[in-house]
């Protein structure tokens, strides 16, 4: 008599747990046991978020279960299941085998999960029910682009991508208490602003005091921003003052520390970002304005980046002046506050809901419909999809829909944020702007030696996709030893093609794909999964988890404006800025969204919540056990990326945590 020992891990969602009866049939190489009901007397079984243990004993001595066989009744009130995993040891030889399900268990289907069940689709023995049990999934997974122009994402929500009870619990409950404690504060405050001191009294225990909200009219906090928070990726070398930039040397000679702008330029000190794309961009109403500015900065000699001009809008003209430091002290600063504004703009619409949560969700549905659950690209892929889908499908409906709160607490409101997605979707590609290296180098920004000791985001991001690319190279070159393994990948290939393929004949249209998404090198594919894991890792993490402690200091990152941007440099008074800026109702339904956003509530990089890689092999690429081995893997790197930042922080006039590993989600989960 040999006995197994059986462990089941039920899934953490709403109606998970299961009332039906579970059968179980083990399988050895040409042997299996009997069937077992696996339940235990007094005890309610398999109830969401419960790993339940039994032991069975068999006359039949498998040393190693090679699959098993599940299936359940419809017996009892609630019969749905979502079984995560089960794990099955033979006493006597104490050996293991792990069975990854992550999937809903549907009643008097029989389930076939094979130990480790990782390999590639011409190396499976059952490519019939590998070609079946894809058709199926791509039933439930399917494309669709919502709006024109847009870009594709998920039809309808698929049982298997549905929020953890506890997750959606929590998001549900901290909202509700970030809402009545704003009308609590509107109705005890006011609408309007009494002077510059009445803006803290939002800042209660409740909400938090945002980070650097002490800085108020700071030109050296302005150009830090611009490096080390939400928009870090839009800081270009300036190399020619563009034609529409009315700015001149006369302007900005007193801000150059005695150099000439050719100089500047010539030592890599003058830096320039050009908002061109808000040109055109509609505003909510015709009393409403949303600026396309330029701005110019200078790095001077105590490695701080600092503004120098701003032009609000595109054309050279009289009442479109060039606003610098040494204008009066308020209009320099309604300057940079209706810069701010547009950029705020571009951060919401672009840089954290298109080019991170959107891109990639239709990413993540052509690889769910392309992958087999037993691919290893997509065991690779999918810890760092958690929840992605549901986010978007349900979160960010109450962001990015009328009367939503990109509509209530935006210039632009929605129609500004689709027509900024519609102009990206142009221009944005995988291998530039979703490749931070070759990112940086497009903007003349990848040399440390620029911008040095400041740009804090680059410095550590680069840490990180080194990381993230060294994990990838190993992972991809332990399954496709030769290349012509990868050419032989039907599914694989079918991923790329649909990847690329324009999303109005049904794919999800990404420009910039390595050979077009036909993979005929590991690096190709390297480079491609390591952008994908980059961006949903590290690039959401850096436009997403300072949204609090940005947009709740509106003197410094102000997303509504009311008035009109000026067209002079008439002196302005402090009554004006604090007419400009969103009132209390609408600051702190800002603050409300933000701060549940701002929230990590999954976890670290590296740490997966789906434990879905378990070929021995691949484990250790990502484990940190043996020590010994510590040098070639994912955490241990990661780890190794933390003590360097920790070190550099030390140093730092401004220390930089937000892309400290363990402050980096695997996912876009928020």
């Amino acid at each position: 008599m040999v006995s197994y020992k059986i462990s089941v891990k039920t899934g953490d969602r709403k109606g998970a747990g299961t009332d039906a009866n579970v059968y179980i049939i083990l399988h050895g190489k040409g042997t299996q046991t009997s069937k077992y009901n696996l339940d235990t007397f007094f005890k309610n079984d398999f109830e969401r978020g419960s790993i339940d243990n039994y032991s069975v004993d068999s006359d039949v001595n498998i040393p190693e279960v090679q699959r098993i066989e599940l299936w359940r009744d419809n017996n009892g009130l609630l019969s749905s299941w979502y079984l995560d995993w089960i794990e099955v040891t033979n006493v006597a030889t104490n050996i293991t085998s792990i069975f990854p399900a992550m999937k809903w268990i549907k009643a008097d289907n029989h389930y076939l999960f094979k130990h480790i069940d990782t390999c590639l689709p011409q190396d499976d023995p059952f490519k019939q029910k590998r070609m079946l049990e894809l058709q199926t999934i791509q039933k439930d997974y399917q494309l669709q682009v919502k709006s024109p122009g847009l870009p594709a994402q998920i039809k309808e929500l698929p049982d298997d991508e549905t929020f953890s009870f506890d997750y959606q619990f929590n998001i549900g409950m901290k909202t509700k208490i970030y809402t009545v404690e704003s009308k609590r504060l509107v109705m005890a405050n006011g609408y309007n602003w009494k002077d510059v001191d009445d803006v803290k009294t939002v800042y209660t225990p409740v909400f938090g005091v945002p980070e650097n909200s002490e800085y108020f009219n700071d030109d050296a906090d302005f150009g830090r921003q611009r490096l080390a928070s939400l928009n870090s990726l839009l800081i270009t070398l300036c190399t020619a003052i563009p034609e529409k930039f009315g700015v001149t040397y006369e302007m900005v000679k007193p801000f150059l520390e005695g150099k000439t702008i050719e100089q500047a330029m010539e030592e890599k000190r003058l830096f320039i970002i050009d908002l061109a794309i808000l040109e055109g961009c509609p505003a909510k109403t015709e009393d409403i304005f949303i600026t396309c500015p330029f701005a110019l900065f200078y790095f001077n000699n105590a490695n701080h980046l600092m503004p120098i001009a701003i032009q609000l809008f595109q054309q050279i003209g009289t009442d479109n002046p060039v606003f610098l430091p040494s204008d009066p002290v308020y209009t320099w600063m309604l300057a940079k506050l209706w810069y701010s504004q547009a950029e705020a703009t571009y951060h919401q619409a672009l840089t954290h809901l298109n080019l991170t949560h959107f891109m990639m969700e239709g990413i993540c549905v052509a690889t769910k419909r392309n992958l087999s659950p037993s691919h290893p690209i997509l065991r690779l892929l999918n810890p760092h999809f958690i929840y992605l889908i549901a986010i978007d499908f349900l979160g960010l409906g109450v962001l990015v829909n009328p009367g939503g709160y990109f509509d209530k607490t935006s210039n632009g409101g929605i129609n500004a944020a689709f027509y900024l997605m519609r102009k990206s979707m142009d221009f944005w590609r995988l291998d530039l702007h979703g490749t931070l290296p070759e990112n940086l180098k497009s903007r003349g920004v990848l040399e440390q030696s620029v911008l040095k000791d400041a740009y804090h985001m680059r410095d550590d991001a680069l840490l990180l996709y080194d990381a993230i690319k060294n994990y990838v190279q190993k992972y991809v070159t332990h399954y496709y030893s030769e290349e012509d393994s990868l050419k032989a990948d039907y599914e694989i290939q079918n991923w790329g093609a649909e990847i690329v393929k324009s999303r109005d004949d049904g794919g999800v249209g990404i420009l910039g794909v390595p050979n077009d998404g036909k993979f005929e090198t590991t690096e190709q594919l390297v480079v491609t999964l390591t952008a994908i894991i980059y961006t949903c890792s590290v690039a959401h993490a850096a436009a997403n988890f300072q949204q609090y402690d940005e947009y709740a200091a509106p003197f410094r990152f102000p997303f509504t404006m009311h008035g009109v941007p000026p067209k002079d440099k008439s002196p302005v008074e402090i009554e004006t800025i604090l007419k400009s800026i969103a009132n209390r109702a609408e600051l702190l339904e800002l603050m409300s969204i933000t701060k549940v956003l701002s929230e990590k509530a999954t976890q670290s990089l590296g740490d997966f919540e789906k434990q879905l890689i378990v070929d021995p092999p691949a484990v250790k690429l990502v484990n940190d056990n043996p020590p010994s081995c510590c040098h070639c893997r994912f955490r241990q790197s990661l780890r190794n990326v933390g003590k360097t930042i920790d070190e550099r922080n030390k140093i730092r006039e401004n220390p930089y945590d937000w892309l400290h590993p363990t402050a980096i989600p695997n996912s876009i989960s928020i």
